[in-house]
């Protein structure tokens, strides 16, 4: 593999597509190179010595089942690049597998930096850090603020017993993943099923919400302060359903682990950082939405993320994973158990 030939993306192919596509969009010969980002599906950066865009596509190797990622992607993207969300412009959908091997889409190029970590938001000092993370809530809440059947998405999910089908959804995946004993795992998922709350009206759900899927750069108004919310990006997990799965997902991020040079990071000790109880407030606050059963939505994303890391587990016990750290992420499993568990206690 070569910089300019990265596995997946035939740079030739593509560029005939958008000369027949996209006229004038193209003015020299493409480069492209695979950068991080979405865990599941692939982001290429390509560029025309000029310009700039992103090529998403399934992973090498996908099988079919998994091809209609990229339709959905493009479709909520393209729904939402009118309203407030901010989202890149979508330029190509293209569902010809003769292409690069699998559907794929192009979209613009946003500048932004994703915020993985404490240590990589501590030199933006205390108040930026914290606007930044607040910004973030904002963005949630326009995000759901958004009217499905304005934007042409209200088939995109099934929000009747949305909660009820997470909840059998991850437990069969852990199921899947049963390779050890895990205490408490099986409380924490009979009690969520105890207690399931009455979703307030479905929204358009992101499903993978927190400060490293979006990119963070310098505010194009004053009034905003230094930095504001660029884009949010990997939109592969996005539906119809309870809002407050993305709330509770985006406060468990914002909680610290206890665990030092943990392989999984929050944000959450980077000075500047506003408490989980603050997020909590603001989004009731913008939104108009009861949150008095926030506690459930947490515990549940604590459950969620335990079943998926037990899974990477799971699979590094088999040789299936490849890079570092995932030697540790068994050891992270009890922890987001014993978080869950937590949690649903202090909200009963």
């Amino acid at each position: 593999m070569s910089p300019d030939h990265p596995p997946g993306l035939d740079l030739d192919r593509l560029r005939g597509l958008l000369e027949r596509e996209r006229p004038g969009l193209v003015t020299g010969a493409l480069t492209g190179r695979l950068v991080e980002g979405g865990r599941s599906n692939l982001t290429y950066l390509v560029g025309d010595g000029t310009r700039q865009w992103v090529v998403r596509r399934p992973p090498l190797g996908h099988v079919l089942a998994t091809a209609h990622d990229m339709r959905r992607e493009h479709r909520v993207i393209s729904a939402l690049h009118p309203t407030k969300v901010p989202v890149p412009e979508p330029l190509l959908l293209c569902e010809d597998e003769e292409v690069l091997g699998a559907p794929f889409y192009v979209m613009e190029f946003v500048e932004g930096t994703p915020y993985r970590t404490a240590e990589q938001l501590a030199p933006l000092g205390p108040e930026r850090t914290r606007q930044v993370v607040l910004s973030l809530v904002d963005t949630l809440v326009d995000l759901h603020a958004v009217d499905p059947e304005e934007v042409g998405l209200s088939d995109f999910g099934r929000p009747e017993g949305f909660l009820d089908r997470q909840l059998r959804r991850w437990g069969k995946q852990l199921d899947a993943s049963r390779n050890r004993e895990l205490p408490g795992i099986d409380e924490l998922h009979a009690a969520l099923g105890r207690e399931l709350p009455r979703s307030p009206a479905p929204t358009v759900v992101h499903g993978d919400f927190r400060l490293d899927n979006v990119l963070v750069g310098a505010a194009s108004e004053p009034e905003q302060g230094a930095d504001e919310i660029r884009a949010v990006l990997d939109w592969e997990m996005s539906t119809l359903g309870d809002p407050l799965t993305d709330l509770g997902l985006l406060v468990m991020y914002s909680q610290p682990l206890g665990m030092p040079d943990s392989p999984v990071s929050t944000t959450a000790q980077a000075p500047g950082h506003p408490a989980p109880r603050e997020l909590i407030e603001r989004y009731a606050a913008r939104s108009g939405r009861d949150v008095s059963e926030v506690d459930w939505y947490t515990a549940f994303a604590w459950f969620k993320l335990a079943v998926i890391l037990e899974g990477i587990h799971y699979r590094y016990t088999l040789g299936q994973t490849v890079g570092r750290g995932f030697d540790r992420i068994g050891e992270l499993v009890p922890v987001f158990i014993e978080h869950g568990l937590t949690t649903l206690q202090k909200g009963e």
